[in-house]
Order: C-alpha cells, then sequence, then structure tokens
C-alpha cells in the first residue's frame, strides 16, 4: 500500500504532463522559456554562440553541486545521527536526490523557468521538450545574465536540477531517525512541487537580458516576471529558494512529528564525527559550484562570489569555534563543521551581490548567530530538530539574505544593483529601500513554505503515516526499515 501511494503520486504527475506534452510537441515547437533570446527581428541576425569556457565552467559547476548531495550532505547528515540510524539517512538523501532529478525533467523545470504568471510557470518544457532538436542537431539556447551570451538550455536545465535536488534533501535532517522511509518519498513529491517551484519561479525567473532592447519593453517584460524579482530582491544562489524555503518546512515537520522517544534523557551522541567533518568539508568544496557557478558564466561575478564563498566561510568556522570555546568550555569538530555550513549557507544570497567587506561581516555574524540558533533559539522553540536544519539553514539565509541588502551597496564595497538593462546601467535605491524588499521576500518564503509543508506532512500522514512504530524506533532505521547496519556489532 505504502508503495502504491508513491508511484500513485508519481504516476500522477505523468499523466498531468502527458496531454500538454503532446499539444506542446505538435503545436509549439518553438516555444521558447523566458531565459532564451529575445524573438528574432525581421531579418534574422546571426544567433551568438555559447563561449566554450563558459559551458565548460557550468558543467564543472553542476558536477560539484551534485557531489553537495552526493556524498558531501549525506556524509555530514549521516554522521551527526545514531549508528543505528546512518545507512537510512544516507538511504533517504541518495535516492531523494534522485527522485527530484527524474520529477525536475518531468515538469519542475518547466514550472520553475518557463513563462506563466507571478507565481507559476507553464508548461512548454515538459519532459525537457524543445530543449534539442535532435532532427537538426541544434540545441536551444539560455540566457545568463550578460547581453548576447547564451548557453545550452541543457546546461542550465542541469544546474538548476542539482539545487532543486539537494534542497529537498536538506529537509530530512530536520526529522531524521523516526520517519517512515515511503512518507519521505511522498512528501517529497508533495513540496518540491508546491512549495519549491513556485518559490524558485517567484525568485529566479524573469525574461533575460536579451529581452529588454529599448525602454519601451521594460514593463512589459517586467510583469512577466517572478513576483519576489519583480519586487527587486536580490538571491544570488539559493538563499531564499533553496536554505530559508528548507529550513522552513523543516522545522514545521519537527514539530509535526514530534521529538524522538528518548529525547532530552538519553544519550543521543552522532555515530562518526570524522564523518560528518568529510562531509562539511565536501559540501565548502562544492559550494564553489552552488554560489559561483550561479553567474551562469565564467567571469568577473563568478570570482566574486567566488571569493566570498572562500572567505565568508572560513570567517563563520572561527566565529562558531571562538565562540562555542568561549560560552561552552571546549570548541568541538561538530562546531567548526557547523560553522562552515553557517558561513556558507549566509552567503549564498549574497556571493556575487557582495564585496570583499560583505562576505568578512556575514561570515563572521553567521557564526555567532546560528551558533545561538541551534543552541539558544532551539531550547526557546522547544523542538527536536535532529540536525539543527533551522538554526542553520533558516537562520543562515535569512541572515544572509536581509544583510546582502546592506551590503550590495557599492559605498560598502558592493556592486549595485542593476537599475537598467536595456543598458546593464547599476545603482542602488538605498539601504532602507533594499532591506525592506529583502525582507518581503524572506517574509513571503517562510509563509509560503510552512504553510504547504504543513498540509505536505498532513495528507501524508493520513495516507501513509509518517512516523514508524516506537519499537522501530527503538531498534533503529537502518535494520528495520533497509534490513542492514552500518556497523558489525
Amino acid at each position: 500500500m505504502k508503495k502504491f501511494c508513491i508511484l500513485a503520486a508519481m504516476l500522477g504527475a505523468f499523466a498531468l504532463a502527458m496531454p500538454v506534452l503532446a499539444q506542446n510537441i505538435v503545436a509549439a515547437p518553438d516555444a521558447v522559456p523566458a531565459a532564451t533570446a529575445a524573438p528574432a527581428a525581421a531579418i534574422a541576425a546571426p544567433a551568438p554562440a555559447p563561449n566554450k569556457g563558459d559551458i565548460a565552467w557550468m558543467l564543472v559547476c553542476t558536477a560539484l553541486v551534485l557531489m553537495m548531495s552526493v556524498p558531501a550532505l549525506a556524509l555530514f547528515y549521516g554522521g551527526m545521527v545514531r549508528s543505528k540510524n546512518v545507512l537510512s539517512v544516507l538511504m533517504q538523501v541518495f535516492v531523494v536526490f534522485s527522485l527530484i532529478t527524474v520529477l525536475w525533467c518531468v515538469y519542475g523545470y518547466s514550472i520553475a523557468f518557463t513563462e506563466g504568471n507571478a507565481y507559476f510557470g507553464g508548461f512548454d518544457r515538459l519532459f525537457l521538450s524543445g530543449t534539442f532538436d535532435s532532427s537538426k542537431g541544434e540545441f536551444a539556447m539560455a540566457a545568463t545574465f550578460s547581453k548576447n551570451t547564451p548557453i545550452p538550455e541543457l546546461v542550465f536545465v542541469a544546474f538548476q536540477a542539482t539545487f532543486a535536488a539537494i534542497t529537498v534533501c536538506l529537509i530530512l535532517g530536520a526529522f531524521a531517525e523516526r520517519v517512515k522511509f515511503s512518507a519521505v518519498l511522498l512528501f517529497a513529491v508533495l513540496w518540491f512541487t508546491f512549495s519549491y517551484l513556485p518559490i524558485a519561479h517567484m525568485v529566479w525567473f524573469w525574461m533575460g537580458p536579451d529581452a529588454y532592447t529599448t525602454a519601451g519593453v521594460v514593463d512589459a517584460n517586467n510583469a512577466k516576471a517572478g513576483l519576489i524579482w519583480q519586487w527587486g530582491a536580490l538571491d544570488f544562489a539559493g538563499g531564499t529558494v533553496v536554505h530559508i524555503n528548507a529550513g522552513v518546512a523543516g522545522l514545521v515537520g519537527a514539530y509535526v512529528m514530534g521529538r524522538r522517544i528518548g529525547f532530552g534523557r538519553e544519550s543521543m551522541a552522532p555515530a562518526n564525527l570524522p564523518m560528518t567533518m568529510m562531509g562539511a568539508s565536501l559540501l565548502w568544496f562544492g559550494w564553489f559550484g552552488f554560489n559561483a557557478g550561479s553567474a551562469l558564466e565564467a567571469n568577473n561575478s563568478a570570482v566574486l562570489a567566488f571569493m566570498n564563498t572562500f572567505l565568508a566561510t572560513a570567517c563563520a568556522v572561527l566565529a562558531w569555534t571562538f565562540g562555542e570555546w568561549t560560552f561552552k568550555g571546549k570548541p568541538s569538530t561538530l562546531g567548526a563543521a557547523s560553522g562552515a555550513v553557517a558561513g556558507l549557507v549566509a552567503i549564498t544570497p549574497a556571493a556575487g551581490n557582495v564585496g570583499i567587506p560583505g562576505a568578512f561581516v556575514i561570515g563572521t555574524a553567521a557564526g555567532f548567530v546560528c551558533l545561538w540558533g541551534v543552541n539558544g533559539l532551539k531550547h526557546l522553540l522547544k523542538v527536536d530538530d535532529t540536525l539543527d536544519v533551522f538554526g542553520v539553514h533558516a537562520l543562515g539565509g535569512i541572515l544572509g539574505a536581509l544583510l546582502t541588502g546592506i551590503f550590495v551597496s557599492p559605498a560598502l564595497g558592493g556592486p549595485g544593483v542593476v537599475t537598467d538593462w536595456v543598458t546593464g546601467a547599476t545603482g542602488y535605491p538605498g539601504y532602507g529601500e533594499q532591506l525592506t524588499t529583502q525582507a518581503k521576500g524572506v517574509a513571503l518564503t517562510v509563509v509560503w513554505s510552512g504553510v504547504v509543508a504543513y498540509v505536505c506532512y498532513k495528507i501524508v500522514d493520513v495516507v501513509i503515516g509518517l512516523r514508524v512504530p516506537e519499537e522501530q524506533e527503538r531498534e533503529g532505521l537502518d535494520i528495520t526499515a533497509h534490513g542492514e547496519s552500518a556497523y558489525r556489532s
């Protein structure tokens, strides 16, 4: 029954997509996603060719982000749970990443990155229809952030698939050690569809720089963009789309599922801290693809994002380590690893949007703020967020998103905000205005993700149940759910 429910959800998505796909193939072979170039002029000029360096860079970055989930996130999470649940966490990350990758190619990319309305995209790219014409050997092109600088759309599809997949995997840490594997899969399908995709569309979808040809088309093009993009909120690589979105969903899940048996009374020491440190180190390495790759080109913006990611993470490690040393008496390996992830999370929305001074401040602040989040705030909330998804990802994402609004200012070393996509001119609306805009984007993401997550958990609970029975939780999910053990007794 459990497997049937999950299979039914996936088949339902396919069934929904097939009629529209057939219509697109027959009637709209030239449907163009918003990331591609503007319509050709009456006398078509030669289409700009993609730069081989940009293509190579994006392929490498896509592989780096893949590594962030499998193995980096799996190792980071797996080392922090108890030995009887290590394999269950590795399995959940591995399979959920694969599931979301498939769904992304079926309908996710189309809903997130094609023209529709301010909240959802359309169905022009179901099953990636139109991205490659095999009869002509031609690839559709997607725009970057520079005029006449395309990349093959399939590169962008693959890059963004890794973002979607790792976001859903992040949530798993909040309710680890007590959730049914079948419930994980069904929740992943629902939340991905109704939270990740609309938030990604609202934050990142726009018509691309090549569509901004004259001042007369600006308002019309802006109106076709996602709602949060229309507001002017900045999110370079996923502070709202990935980290706040996942962190809030994780917190809701921890509340809905309840505390682990023995929480606060029994020892729940991590099984393998070297594994966690290894995972954190691989996350740091892979995150260069996550942040610097979000420039979509091998250019100065990628260089800035790369250096900011490098620096902010190191600052956060030091801040967390010395903060923990001061307030708890000893600096821990787990703390240093957590500090690295906090810095990576906080710099994500700011990576290409702030200068070096911003990286210093954001990284340092993230170390201290997230340290408080997983110690003080967690106790105030009275929640069993197993692997501190909210305290690190949501809190770090909120901090980074808000500070982006301040440190994007050229007066503080930032690159400024593009004020005119026709000419590429930049400026800055002012600290109050940009900070308010960032806060609006954060607030909408928190509310949207929280409400959708709650509804999704309740649906899953009614259909197949969320939590394993008490005896299975005590024995451990490795044996009871997967019939395996990570360690010999």
